[in-house]
Order: structure tokens, then C-alpha cells, then sequence
């Protein structure tokens, strides 16, 4: 069964499927932040949507990381690797890209197991 969560006007959120949480692309809500508090901002977001979907940060799976300058990428991982426990990294791509809008530095694409662990 496909259950999808969190309708916005042009995707859900988070859409479920086999026991797998995928996550649509992450913003910052607050895009006057540098790159590590943009990265903190998302990850917050992300743990407050895997909450509501019962799963948590040990769950996650893989990521996929859109940056628009790659020369910050440090900023973004140190906020990155502060978020997990050392343990709990999952997979992740790092990906440059040109733009993603006004402010947005980063966008964060994340899949999840469902259920805490």
C-alpha cells in the first residue's frame, strides 16, 4: 500500500511505501542563514517530519544534497555531522547545481525506514 503525507500544491511531502519513508526535496525556511544554519534549519525539518511519519534520525537511509557552492560544503558538514550520531550517518551524494531558488544555498532529499528503532 502507498500512503502519501503532508500535501502541499505541487507534491507530498513524504510518501510510504514497503516500510520506506521518501522524502521530497527540503528548503530552509529561513534562507537569510549561511550555509551550516540553512543545513541545520533542513535537518530540524527533517527530524520533526520523521517524527510525524513514526521514524527518527537512526532510520534514515540515504541522502542526496543539492548545493549551490560547493566551496561551502565544509560549513554544511560540520552541521551535518553534528545532527547525527556517528553511527547514524546514512548514505549520501553531494550534488552542485546552478540554483535553487531565492536564498537557497542547499535542498535536502532524504528516504527513511518507518518505525523507530
Amino acid at each position: 500500500m502507498i500512503r502519501r503525507h503532508t500535501r502541499t500544491p505541487i507534491m507530498h511531502r513524504v510518501v510510504e511505501h514497503g516500510g520506506v519513508l521518501y522524502f521530497g526535496g527540503i528548503v530552509a525556511d529561513d534562507r537569510s542563514k549561511d550555509m551550516a544554519g540553512q543545513t541545520q534549519d533542513i535537518l530540524e525539518k527533517v527530524g520533526q517530519l520523521l517524527q510525524e511519519n513514526g521514524s527518527d534520525r537512526t532510520r534514515l537511509l540515504a541522502a542526496t544534497i543539492y548545493v549551490t557552492d560547493m566551496s561551502q560544503k565544509d560549513a554544511m558538514n560540520a552541521a551535518w555531522t553534528a545532527w547525527f550520531g556517528a553511527d547514524d550517518l546514512p548514505t549520501r551524494a553531494t550534488v552542485g547545481v546552478n540554483e535553487l531558488g531565492p536564498g537557497a544555498l542547499l535542498e535536502i532529499v532524504v528516504t527513511a525506514a518507518a518505525g523507530r528503532s
